[in-house]
């Protein structure tokens, strides 16, 4: 591998004239010398060296190597990526094995072969780049964190620009839609593009657990708190502690719990159930509902501090009748799917199930289609799948626009054309120019002038 800027080694040697001596016998490299911890340190953040050697044995004590072992940790912690070769004394192999079992990249012993220690520092700094490049490369190309989120509608487009925006910041995030919009897709997508994404993503169903269990669902319980409670056991709050924990169906908490949750995200503290001690936890909480949690506050029915405190970023999610394009588009995706699942390769929808899939309300949302599909790929005697597979009848689709400017319902009209378009032909180019009668230039130019991707 060819490395294209100067290769910078530090050399960490008390003995000013051995220092001198290994520095001259590594003159290929960019060397900076330090004779003790604290000049280490010092051109560590100054010239942040790929290589490092260092003799354990360092001042105020050169006989122990504590000093020595307390650089070697810090090295470590300061870029865990440094190659730290150990120079050791010809008796000292204890240490030299502790200090690599440690993180050092190698060892040698005094008096050492220029000639061995060049080749050594020579392959250090090659696994350096190539650690280096590898990281580089797997950030290239790592999938975006809401890759799994399928759609071509401009108000979804948004909202994930929208999740991308707040993934950053601490700010709790409230996600309303109906039951099936993918609220927990999204959730996950916000969890996985935050600062916390290699830490837990926690979710709990507020509605799926009896009333009596959420409290200690929720912030755990000590032994002995209740019959039963034969061991402490931690809460999802406390489990996601460092991530992000889900609050589905947060209008469905109970009263009485809603004022011990209030509490926790004022002091991000808890207490489990039976305990006395206050522990605190680090989490960022997404909420999520169907319901109209605005109203429900001004009904009293849900604490209106609560309400204003878990609300800081908004997040109304459109249900699938309402994005268009998407509902074909996610068959296409969801037939892919399951017919590899199924061991039924080359299923495809016919025309008439697009039209039918577009012109279907799905009061159900993505997980009605979804299990639709599902159904249609286990159930269809052949390789294409039809109306009656899917089990739905043609309708009509909704009106586009109500507007009575001309280039705006033209604009409109030319949209929702091409995104039908190319939710019925899977997204190929060619068949939907065919399909709307235009060459394909001209559809390049309408997308373009459309702002479609």
């Amino acid at each position: 591998m060819t490395l294209d800027k100067p290769r910078a080694l530090l050399i960490v040697e008390d003995d000013l004239a051995l220092q001198k001596q290994i520095k001259w016998s590594l003159d290929r490299f960019e060397s900076s010398t330090a004779h003790d911890r604290e000049s280490a340190l010092v051109q560590l953040r100054k010239n942040t060296p790929a290589v490092v050697t260092m003799d354990l044995g360092l001042p105020p004590d050169a006989d122990s190597v504590s000093e020595g072992f307390h650089l070697l940790s810090q090295i470590l912690a300061f870029d865990p990526d440094i190659k730290v070769i150990v120079l050791t004394g010809q008796n000292d192999q204890a240490n030299a094995l502790r200090a690599v079992a440690m993180g050092a990249y190698d060892f040698f012993t005094k008096p050492f072969t220029p000639e061995l220690l060049n080749l050594t520092i020579e392959r250090a700094f090659r696994l350096f780049e190539l650690q280096r490049e590898n990281r580089r490369l797997r950030e290239k190309y790592q999938p975006d964190a809401l890759s799994g989120l399928m759609t071509r509608d401009p108000e979804m487009l948004r909202i994930c620009r929208t999740i991308e925006k707040v993934a950053s910041s601490n700010a709790t995030v409230m996600l309303l839609g109906e039951s099936g919009t993918g609220k927990e897709v999204l959730a996950r997508g916000l969890h996985q593009s935050s600062p916390r994404r290699s830490e837990k993503f926690v979710a709990i169903n507020c509605a799926a657990i009896p009333e009596n269990l959420l409290e200690s669902e929720l912030f755990g319980f000590e032994k002995g708190a209740f019959t039963g409670a034969a061991k402490t056991t931690i809460g999802k709050i406390e489990t996601a502690n460092g991530g992000t924990l889900m609050l589905d169906e947060i209008g469905d908490l109970p009263f009485q719990l809603q004022a011990k949750l209030l509490r926790f995200l004022q002091e991000r503290t808890i207490e489990r159930v039976g305990g006395r001690q206050e522990i605190p936890v680090d989490v960022r909480i997404v909420c999520a509902t169907h319901q109209d949690l605005d109203g429900l506050s001004k009904q009293g029915r849900f604490r209106e501090d609560l309400y204003y405190r878990l609300a800081e970023i908004v997040i109304n999610i459109p249900p699938l009748r309402a994005r268009v394009g998407d509902a074909a588009l996610l068959a296409h995706a969801f037939t892919r799917r399951f017919s590899q699942e199924q061991n039924r390769s080359a299923m495809s929808l016919s025309d008439e199930a697009v039209k039918a899939v577009e012109g279907h309300a799905w009061p159900g949302n993505i997980r009605e289609l979804e299990n639709r599909i599902r159904r249609a790929t286990i159930m269809a005697d052949g390789h294409q799948i039809t109306t009656s597979d899917v089990g739905l009848i043609d309708e009509a689709p909704d009106a586009l626009s109500h507007s009575l400017d001309l280039r705006t319902v033209r604009d409109n009209a030319e949209r929702q054309a091409i995104i039908s378009a190319l939710g019925r032909v899977n997204g190929n180019l060619v068949k939907a120019a065919e399909l709307l009668g235009v060459s394909r230039p001209t559809l390049y130019d309408l997308m373009h002038r459309l702002g479609l991707k």
